[in-house]
């Protein structure tokens, strides 16, 4: 680890998230992936189907027959999705795929979210995230984490990205530019993340993977 990310670590704000609502599983089997919010709906990948719930009441209100197997982002007009050694550009309202790039991580990609017009790629086993070109999976930088990397969003400015090792999972807010951890919010030990996104008002959205659902977590207030 560099000093710079050791000397800010020293000054790492810690504490717990969470969970307000949790929904799901739904679908036998199935495994939440990817996880994007478009101001109405969260968008879950699970594999052969991208759902759009509602986050008021955990329903599905729509689904897409979009394959996915990772991260899901969302630029404002359309989902993107990845898919093995692909991104998919996808029109949210038919589910056509419009346009498609290199994954960055060639298969082995794991969150994704849009800002500041790019892409930003979580990296799981190799520990890292990168920015890439959403026209052409050019990498234009490359975020190196301590931990693995699984859901990655933007909130307020700042970059976070979700972590689980060991069986444990928490939130990371970082410097974008030198991966350095500004915050750490532990989740509940058993509830572990994959896909996330902000929802704005200090909400997350979280995939939580092998068990279907779908949670809304949060930084915990003080007791």
């Amino acid at each position: 680890m560099s000093e710079s990310m050791n000397e800010a670590s020293r000054q790492t704000l810690s504490g717990a998230a969470e969970v307000v609502h949790e929904w799901g599983p739904y679908e036998a089997g199935g495994v939440i992936h990817g996880v994007s919010f478009d101001g109405t709906h969260v968008w879950a990948a699970t594999g052969e189907t991208l759902l759009a719930v509602d986050p008021r009441s955990g329903a599905v209100a729509r689904s897409l027959a979009v394959p996915g197997d990772a991260g899901t982002a969302f630029d404002g007009k359309h989902l993107y999705q990845i898919v093995e050694t692909r991104i998919d550009k996808i029109e949210p309202a038919t589910g056509k795929v419009v346009s498609s790039i290199p994954a960055p991580g060639g298969g082995f990609d794991s969150g994704l979210t849009w800002a500041e017009g790019s892409l930003w790629v979580g990296a799981y086993r190799s520990r890292k995230i990168r920015q890439i070109d959403p026209a052409d999976g050019r990498v234009l930088r490359t975020i190196e984490s301590d931990r693995f990397v699984t859901g990655v969003t933007w909130y307020e400015g700042e970059l976070w990205h979700a972590t689980e090792e060991n069986e444990e999972s928490e939130l990371r807010r970082i410097d974008k530019h030198s991966g350095a951890v500004k915050e750490r919010l532990m989740l509940p030990k058993g509830v572990l993340v994959s896909g996330l996104e902000s929802g704005g008002d200090g909400l997350f959205y979280a995939g939580g993977g092998r068990s279907g659902k779908l949670r809304a977590v949060r930084r915990a207030r003080p007791a």
